[in-house]
């Protein structure tokens, strides 16, 4: 049996691993990498594998990172299934054909800009074809299966899988999966991304206790966030401080799947407290209403904190007063407000999408605040602003960054060093393999030796494009 990596593998985005046999390869993840240019570049060259010989596919979650290219496979010949919990293949319906109308109107600005300059080498030519369509990303829907955590599925004779709770996003899971060879059968266990425990809404990531291989991320293998409660009082005094003694507006770039209902959570619940009062809250992300409507209907994957919360906004009585934003003349509308808002906006990373139009008009004026909730990757605008950049550029306009950054550590849907130490805890053998993805280079490398350090694990950290062969 041999996997190979080829995305996520010392770096965070692109998450994709190919597992082959004599009899069977299937992938578990396909997704977008995001960031600079070098990432956008990585998205057009080839998948390094045959697309149409893969026999079927186990997707972790719905994020663009894990599943963001699951539609050019399917155009480039796969034909397999698509096995992913129900909660994620609903929020597929949602994020892959905005991914792609994001796509097509970023090359709709691309095309025009270069016209406008009136230069473009064969690369930059290529460089502005959408990687997919939004009829392609709908075609490639009719792939997915559904699956109920828990539930064993045997997508091939030789492969049994089961999705457990990751505890990340809605639907997010971690798969085991047992692929048999020459009558034996190894156990493989694959992470996807790991929750953080005691986060609001959703339940904790489920313990596993066994596996002959491991595929761990280590997004933040290498720091511990912020308690809530800290967490709480950063995010009130941001919020107050910026709308009531600076008058200005608070911008949240936020992914539209989990960490925007995660903020809408939290600003309720803080209403509910009195830490919070009188707020107007704009959800401006075309998929954000079906996303929250998706996130209402699995009450079931809830915790009993957020189900009671949920009965007090039932009631009515001082809620904040949220309005989600569809079309494009509400959002443009929204760059005419000066003061009193709270702007949630994808994308997270602040790349892509109606984000970057409020950043625009925002970033400037020292009475406004950008709240950055979740994890930023190299390359990104929103690792600038993270690190400290003093000018940033927005539709090739030069923006000076004047408004307060907040990073909200505490809101990360990913678990710290601490809560992946816990989680690994758990095992009550070793693996006889261990592999460390899904984290910057030096990130993952510490996470290794670390785990090595305290529990002698046999601890390895592939590079893209790495081939493992299990004996």
């Amino acid at each position: 049996m041999k996997l190979e990596f080829f995305g996520a593998a010392r770096e965070v985005t692109g998450s994709c691993y190919l597992v082959e046999t004599g009899e069977v390869r299937f992938l578990v993840d396909c997704g977008m990498f995001q960031g600079n240019r070098e990432a956008r570049l990585k998205n057009l060259t080839g998948f390094g594998f045959e697309p149409a010989g893969i026999d079927f596919i186990l997707l972790t979650h719905a994020h663009i990172d894990h599943s963001g290219m699951l539609p050019r496979l399917s155009a480039q010949g796969f034909a397999g299934p698509i096995y992913a919990t129900r909660a994620t293949a609903e929020l597929l319906e949602v994020m892959l054909p905005d991914s792609a109308h994001i796509q097509e109107k970023e090359a709709e600005w691309a095309a025009y800009a270069s016209r406008k300059n009136r230069h473009r080498d064969d690369h930059e030519e290529e460089e502005i074809a959408p990687l997919y369509t939004v009829a392609e990303a709908e075609a490639c829907l009719k792939q997915v299966r559904a699956v109920d955590y828990d539930r064993e599925i045997t997508p091939h004779p030789g492969v049994r899988c089961r999705f457990r709770d990751a505890g990340h996003i809605l639907g997010s899971a971690i798969a085991e999966v047992w692929v048999s060879e020459f009558d034996q059968a190894q156990k493989l266990v694959f992470s996807g991304d790991l929750g953080n425990p005691g986060r609001p809404i959703l339940r904790d990531p489920t313990p596993i206790e066994s596996a002959d291989v491991l595929v761990v991320e280590s997004t933040y293998g290498n720091r511990l966030h912020k308690n809530m409660q800290d967490t709480l009082d950063e995010l009130a005094h941001a919020i107050n401080d910026t709308l009531h003694r600076k008058k200005g507006n608070v911008i949240i770039p936020a992914f539209t799947v989990g960490r925007a209902q995660e903020i809408l959570y939290l600003l309720h619940d803080l209403t509910r407290q009195g830490r919070l009062h009188g707020l107007d809250i704009y959800v401006d992300s075309p998929m954000a209403l079906a996303a929250t409507e998706i996130t209402m209907k699995h009450m079931e994957l809830m915790d009993s904190e957020a189900r009671n919360l949920m009965q007090w906004m039932r009631q009515g009585k001082n809620v904040p007063r949220v309005n989600f934003v569809q079309d494009v003349a509400e959002s443009k509308a929204l760059n005419g407000i000066t003061s009193g808002a709270i702007i949630i906006s994808a994308s997270g990373m602040c790349d892509a999408g109606r984000i970057k139009h409020h950043l625009r008009y925002n970033l400037g004026r020292p009475e406004c605040s950008i709240l950055i909730t979740g994890f930023q990757a190299a390359g990104t605008l929103g690792r600038r602003l993270v690190d400290g950049a003093k000018l940033v550029r927005i539709f090739g306009q030069e923006i000076p960054v004047r408004a307060d950054i907040y990073t909200i550590g505490g809101l990360s849907a990913h678990a710290d060093q601490a809560s992946l130490l816990s989680w690994l805890g758990h095992f009550r053998k070793p693996p006889h393999r261990t592999f460390v993805v899904h984290g910057e280079e030096a990130i993952a490398f510490g996470f290794a030796d670390l785990v090595r350090k305290n529990w002698h694990w046999n601890v390895e950290v592939p590079g893209r494009r790495e081939v493992v062969k299990i004996e």
